[in-house]
């Protein structure tokens, strides 16, 4: 009976085959082989060759470049990464390019964060401004109001509201990577009203104090301690210890001993004023915020003639479709 016990028990995942442990594709065609050498071997440049391959036969063309991509990213082969989406996903099919555009998102991130490629940060802007232009017209998710997105590992379900909070919020981020910190303060505020979270109102109170703005980000942080933000779970700590270097910061800069460097500070960005285009930030930045609802509740799924979304249709009228651009 023991012996028969033992028998019955499932094979542990040590005991698989490397194929159902990593969850590779059967068969030893080029994709195959490239995730083999990724998750096996952990041969990262191999499979980089392979999953090339993979792309060149059509061998499930468009997980390759994905995948490609991403162990490019792992190796810091980032401005390469980026090069070979963008020429290659034109071969992808549409429900692809999505998921493409983060990844591409995802490289510029990297690409600020090493400090390098700094001229990827105005690419990243364009790609953010025509994901609100496919929101606009109800294109990033397909006619529906919700799409499923992974979050921490975890499968969720994201709103239109909340997807465009979220790309208004890393829109603002990139204008901060450029100092436009007058264009970063309207996208945050923006997103806030749309979908408030707490990571956003402490870049806010960040945007505010590289504007010497200090009463005004202390009274944003001061909104954060007192709960009045979201955050995730996951959070909770971080959200706690990023207000509490941000105030530290502000006493820095507003003690007596930096109180001079605060004003001479002061008075450069007052000779520099010229360098923000105020005209621009009132004109275009109002362009691309007028046409997102700060509250909606859509009444259905179903598209309009236009092909928008109902709520879009409501926001403005079809013929400033055009303004989006900024």
């Amino acid at each position: 009976m023991d012996q028969l016990f033992v028998m019955a028990q499932p094979v542990s995942p040590s005991a698989a085959s490397p194929h159902a442990a990593h969850k590779i594709p059967a068969g030893d065609g080029p994709y195959a082989r490239a995730k083999h050498f990724q998750l096996v071997e952990k041969d990262l440049d191999a499979s980089i060759a392979w999953f090339w391959k993979a792309i060149h036969t059509g061998d499930k063309l468009d997980s390759a470049l994905k995948d490609m991509a991403v162990v490019m990213k792992q190796r810091g082969y980032l401005t390469e990464a980026i090069d070979a989406i963008k020429s290659l996903r034109h071969l992808c099919p549409k429900q692809s390019q999505d998921s493409l555009d983060n990844i591409l998102l995802d490289l510029f991130k990297a690409c600020m964060e090493n400090h390098f490629a700094s001229g990827r940060t105005k690419e990243e802007i364009e790609l953010l401004k025509q994901k609100l232009r496919k929101i606009y017209l109800g294109e990033a998710f397909q006619g529906r109001t919700t799409k499923r997105a992974r979050s921490h590992g975890r499968k969720i379900h994201v709103s239109v509201k909340q997807e465009t909070s979220r790309v208004l919020g890393n829109l603002a981020w990139a204008y901060m990577q450029q100092s436009n910190f007058l264009a970063a303060e309207v996208v945050y505020r923006k997103a806030q009203m749309i979908d408030p979270d707490a990571n956003k109102a402490c870049n806010l109170a960040l945007c505010l104090i590289e504007q010497a703005r200090f009463a005004d980000a202390e009274l944003v942080l001061g909104e954060v301690l007192a709960g009045r933000y979201p955050a995730r779970d996951t959070q909770d700590g971080k959200i706690v210890r990023k207000v509490e270097e941000l105030l530290a910061r502000i006493m820095a800069e507003t003690s007596p001993a930096g109180s001079d460097g605060a004003a001479d500070d002061a008075g450069e960005q007052e000779d520099d004023e010229d360098c923000y285009n105020f005209d621009w930030i009132e004109q275009e930045m109002l362009k691309l915020l007028d046409v997102v609802a700060t509250e909606w509740d859509p009444p259905s799924d179903k598209k309009t003639n236009n092909g928008r979304l109902p709520v879009f249709e409501e926001i403005s009228p079809i013929g400033r479709r055009e303004q989006m651009a900024c």
